[in-house]
């Protein structure tokens, strides 16, 4: 297959460029500049299902993601998946309950797990109480527990699937989550990265793939969860802060140059590679150069805007918490998403650390709880009021579940087998439930999804379809397509 050649002045000049490179980088990818281009478009086209006469196959339902990442491991058992069972055996083992045999008997027991010490992790065998009440909201009378009360209020519109399960029973499952696949795999593109690369752009003022919020460290996959892999950096996520002083780095061209003077900068920029032109007219290097320097002039222009949530009213801002020191980091990512997508942006990934809750449960989960829960309801109730959770797709999702047994007497460890995640708007159910773990919450036994079945279902209601997203030479395995969940789509 036909590559074109970058010479290594380009080459050097792109690596120079700093934020401007990221321009390029999208430019060069759209005008099929990059190397991998012919093959990639082609890849992806046929991804998006097109008929003869160009037409999509099937009505996209979706055009945006946000995607909410709980790091550390967040209980299903104290959020969406109630299990009384816990209540009446605390304090036995499992070998003293009735349900050894469907616990360690079952076969989906370890069978899945990959640990990087060769073993999986040791099994909590005391059962240990549901720690917080759970209540029937809304018309649906779904359980949802009384740490998520707003969330809770806004479950009619929501699709919780209870039946999740992973192989990596370490925080590694950040980047399995967001791949599909384990960290002994090597990095792979993430669910937002394949969304950038088969669905392009939608505001060429911004970039496609946000990231808000502290993500994964280096010993978890580090900006592998929302890194592009093979596709190349272009499709990787932007990390912005929420701070129109300074939203994007090396985004500003600095605190001493106006507006005025950018602009100046960037006509003998353009009258420059203009006379360059004349020597290399056919360069598609050079134009596709010319006009990234165009396209980050904009982007410095236009991100600070997006992120500037003084704009909105007062009553929008305490939607979302951000007049509450516990909701406010939080509330002004969401309120942050909600203006993007609004924008055109594809995909946005928010991030919240700290659910690791080995020990003192009560006290982790109730105040992260109490951190997130208002914010991502607010979001939900904005989206709704303004009509955009019909077309915006929310998901709430995080790297494992909890043990149903104790840990250091107070806590709940990590746990793979079997947890939850939900998805609200983009053409899905609201108000229903799907899957379901054992009566402790142990494994997974009723509809059964691995991570790619979330990808997927994203993918479809975007108009993709995830088994046409493969790059040659980049083999993907069975699992990694997923499928989507059909019982959940509207």
């Amino acid at each position: 297959m036909p590559r074109t050649q970058i010479s290594r002045r380009s080459c050097l000049a792109d690596v120079g460029m700093g934020f401007t490179g990221l321009a390029l980088g999208a430019m060069l990818q759209r005008d099929g500049v990059a190397a991998a281009a012919s093959a990639s478009a082609a890849s992806a086209a046929a991804a998006r299902h097109v008929t003869p006469d160009g037409q999509s196959a099937f009505r996209p339902r979706a055009r945006s993601v946000i995607w909410y990442f709980m790091m550390g491991g967040t209980s299903h058992l104290e959020s969406f998946d109630s299990k009384p069972a816990l209540d009446r055996y605390a304090g036995k083992t499992i070998d003293e309950s009735p349900y050894k045999s469907t616990v360690v008997d079952s076969p989906f027991y370890r069978r899945n797990v990959r640990d990087f010490a060769g073993t999986p992790r040791a099994l909590m065998a005391q059962l240990y109480p549901r720690q917080v009440g759970f209540r029937r909201r809304g018309q649906s009378g779904i359980e949802v527990s009384d740490w998520w009360p707003h969330v809770g209020g806004c479950i009619d519109d929501i699709a919780v699937v209870r039946s999740m399960w992973t192989t990596d029973n370490d925080h590694a499952a950040q980047l399995q989550f967001h791949t599909g696949r384990h960290i002994f795999d090597g990095f792979h593109p993430s669910i937002g990265s394949w969304v950038h690369y088969g669905l392009g752009s939608l505001n060429d003022n911004l970039p496609q793939f946000v990231v808000l919020g502290q993500g994964p460290g280096d010993c978890c996959g580090g900006v592998g969860s929302q890194g592009a892999s093979y596709l190349g950096p272009e499709h990787a996520g932007v990390n912005l802060e929420v701070d129109p002083n300074n939203p994007l780095s090396f985004g500003s061209p600095g605190t001493s140059v106006t507006i005025a003077e950018r602009q100046q900068q960037l006509a003998l920029l353009h009258e420059l590679n203009g006379l360059a032109g004349v020597d290399y007219p056919d360069d598609p290097g050079l134009r596709a150069r010319i006009r990234s320097y165009e396209l980050a002039f904009r982007m410095q222009m236009s991100v600070p805007e997006v992120v500037r949530l003084s704009d909105e009213t007062r009553e929008t801002q305490e939607l979302y918490g951000l007049d509450q020191s516990a909701t406010e980091r939080v509330g002004r990512y969401s309120l942050a998403a909600r203006r993007l997508v609004e924008r055109g942006v594809r995909f946005v990934q928010i991030y919240d650390d700290g659910w690791d809750a080995h020990s003192q449960l009560v006290k982790n989960h109730s105040t992260r709880c109490g951190a997130v829960d208002k914010p991502i309801a607010g979001l939900l109730r904005d989206l709704k009021q303004r009509g955009m959770l019909d077309d915006t797709l929310v998901v709430w999702a995080t790297e494992f579940g909890r043990t149903p047994g104790a840990e250091r007497s107070d806590g709940r460890d990590h746990h793979p087998y079997g947890f939850t995640v939900w998805m609200a708007g983009g053409g899905l159910k609201g108000g229903i439930t799907h899957g379901a773990t054992d009566e402790i919450g142990f494994h997974a036994v009723e509809h059964r999804h691995y991570v790619t079945d979330v990808h997927a279902t994203i993918l479809h209601q975007l108009g993709l379809n995830s088994r046409e997203l493969e790059i040659p030479g980049n083999k993907r395995l069975e699992i990694d397509f997923g499928a989507p969940i059909q019982e959940i789509i509207a």
